[in-house]
């Protein structure tokens, strides 16, 4: 049995139509540019890393119940959400591009005719395809690769923003948890050094003090005025920005329950295994982010190449056509049009070699990107576990600093009132005791920090895949 030549040509085309041909190059991911170990041993040791979603790492439920508000109403967060949806829609327009657009084509015409010179009439109707291009060199698919590329890196951006989101949450929980611990320690230093100025001035009118130590109480209790003012400004300025995370002011029934909220009394986070930096490939959102703008870089360099080759297009018509308006649909008047065309760049003044090194120096731009981006991430979780390492050896030394301060001003007292030594000794040892009580809450917050940068460092709770097709 032998094949029909037309049928044999068009099997032919339609073969080479749908496997085409493509120029992007051949995707290889770059090595990771750091070590294949964090520097710290102990805490990146054991096991690999895993998810941690951040409702089982944040056993709070007063800052579970701030995130699921943050996620809700955060603009940032909606905005990621948007661009995933822009994202979408261009996909969809470059996968459109792929195939011909059929519309609805209606004419009509009068000229005179050739020869005569007599007006004649010419009116159609029909279904037509306009200036299709089919994708023989694989441009087109190559801009629709660098879409859908483009779509799952903005997918990554929202989860990186998601991440940053739930930390920066964490952290400004933590904030005001701290100014309410530091509010309560200034108020009580206040109260105790305006009755130490009460029993100083006591003691100035019976004679047995000097205006020098009065002066001094007075100067000392104006200090912890100005600190506990400069505290309360540090108070509204983290609940602010702590709102604006929330996209709305603090739930009335969380800020009456900070009242006197300790940072010792949160609950403590889960334990996260650091892993290996290679793992930090998958796990970290704004990693696979950069990735997928490398891939969409690599795609471009496919349809820039692709446009060095002829582009083929067809335009195409059928339906009915007459000289008279009443004669259309009639028998007779039925047919098609078919109009391929070819177009070989000979001439353009270097546009398509100067798109095709664009292309390439925005995948190299690309790669130094996606390699920085590893970078930061081998810094963000080196620096959590050097922290990790070493707070809390200095919680525990600044917490038995500040029970050393407190002896020493029991004695300082107990030697002032005995005439033993001078009222500045006992000044210092108050100033002492306080900067070491404020220290102790810091050194905590920067703890408690430190173990949600861990989080943030390592992905957090992000999903290690990304959305499926766009379509």
């Amino acid at each position: 049995m032998t094949n029909h030549p037309r049928t044999t040509a068009i099997a032919l085309a339609t073969a080479l139509l749908l496997a085409g041909c493509s120029f992007i190059p051949t995707y290889e991911r770059p090595a990771a540019p750091v070590p294949a170990n964090y520097a710290t041993t102990d805490a990146a040791a054991p096991g690999a890393a895993t998810a941690a979603p951040w409702q089982d790492y944040f056993a709070e439920p007063r800052l579970r119940q701030l995130i699921e508000v943050a996620l809700a109403n955060n603009r940032d967060l909606r905005v990621a959400v948007l661009n995933i949806e822009q994202a979408r829609a261009t996909f969809q327009v470059r996968r459109a591009d792929q195939y011909p657009g059929v519309g609805l084509a209606a004419n009509a015409s009068r000229a005179p005719a050739a020869g005569s010179g007599d007006l004649t009439n010419s009116f159609s109707v029909g279904l037509a395809v306009s200036a299709w291009e089919i994708d023989f060199f694989g441009r087109i698919a190559s801009l629709k690769e660098q879409a859908l590329a483009q779509y799952l890196a903005t997918e990554e951006g929202r989860n990186a923003a998601q991440v940053s989101l739930v930390a920066a949450v964490a952290n400004g929980w933590l904030n005001l948890l701290a100014d309410e611990e530091l509010l309560d320690l200034s108020r009580q230093t206040l109260a105790s050094r305006e009755e130490s100025i009460r029993l100083t001035k006591m003691r100035l009118d019976a004679g047995v003090a000097s205006e020098l130590d009065f002066r001094q109480a007075e100067s000392l209790t104006q200090a912890a005025r100005a600190t506990l003012a400069q505290q309360q400004r540090q108070r509204a300025l983290d609940e602010n920005a702590l709102a604006l995370l929330l996209g709305q002011a603090l739930p009335d029934d969380i800020r009456a329950s900070l009242t006197g909220s300790r940072l010792a009394a949160a609950p403590a986070m889960a334990q996260l295994p650091a892993g290996l930096p290679s793992e930090l490939l998958t796990r970290r959102p704004d990693i696979r982010q950069a990735e997928q703008q490398l891939i969409a870089a690599n795609a471009n360099i496919g349809a820039a190449r692709a446009a060095f080759f002829p582009r083929i297009s067809l335009t195409a018509q059928a339906g009915t056509a007459s000289g008279e308006l009443s004669g259309l649909f009639k028998s007779g008047s039925w047919g098609f049009t078919i109009a391929p065309s070819l177009l070989l760049p000979i001439f353009d003044a270097g546009r398509n070699q100067a798109n095709l090194e664009s292309a390439q120096a925005g995948r190299s731009i690309a790669v130094a990107q996606y390699e920085k981006a590893i970078q930061t991430a081998f810094r963000e979780v080196s620096d959590a576990l050097a922290g990790q390492a070493t707070l809390g050896e200095q919680a525990q030394a600044q917490q038995l600093q500040a029970q050393a301060e407190a002896a020493r001003l029991q004695l300082s007292d107990l030697r002032y009132r005995n005439g033993v030594s001078s009222y500045l000794d006992l000044l210092d040892a108050q100033r002492s005791l306080f900067t070491a009580q404020q220290a102790v809450v810091q050194v905590k917050l920067a703890q408690l920090q430190n173990q949600v940068a861990l989080y943030k460092a390592l992905g957090g709770g992000a999903p290690e895949t990304t959305a499926g097709n766009p379509s």
